[in-house]
């Protein structure tokens, strides 16, 4: 996660890995109360397709930020990349933490999908405050330790590297 990113595609890209991982509001517990909770493996099932399908909605809407505004990928500007960080990638991260959250937690496992999605959330946070973080590939990004938490939880699509 600490890769210098030297087009939009490669900010894209990282972004894609841990787009997932959680993110959003505080209602982790949330969901349709009146549901049985998730099993955690229909959590970790559900989550998953959540993030892949946002790993391909966040490729499609960097894409097409990137042709609607005449953004070369292969030479963009720090300035282009951050538009897109600020524009595309941060929102998108915090979407499908709002999405994760709507799962509701499953019983017992509330501490952990919280830790995730606040994770999640103060990296992307920090990502649209400071683009240049991702941009210059420094160390410890943002992003880490909500993939690492994600990851370690069981999350394959939302936690890869």
């Amino acid at each position: 996660m600490s890769k210098a990113l030297l087009a939009i595609g490669m900010a894209i890209a990282l972004a894609a890995a841990v787009a997932g991982c959680g993110g959003g509001d505080d209602s982790t517990g949330g969901g349709d109360s009146s549901a049985a909770a998730l099993t955690k493996a229909e959590f970790i099932k559900q989550a998953d397709a959540i993030c892949k399908d946002g790993e391909e909605q966040l490729e499609d809407e960097g894409n097409e930020f990137a042709e609607e505004n005449d953004i070369d990928t292969e030479n963009a500007t720090d300035e282009q990349k951050e538009e897109v960080i600020v524009d595309v990638i941060g929102p998108a991260l915090h979407k499908q933490g709002e999405e994760l959250a709507g799962l509701g937690a499953p019983e017992g496992e509330e501490e952990s999908i919280e830790a995730i999605v606040d994770a999640l959330e103060s990296g992307a946070d920090e990502i649209e405050s400071d683009p240049a973080i991702l941009i210059e590939g420094k160390e410890n990004p943002p992003l880490e330790e909500a993939s690492e938490l994600a990851s370690d939880y069981g999350l394959t699509e939302c936690g890869e590297e």
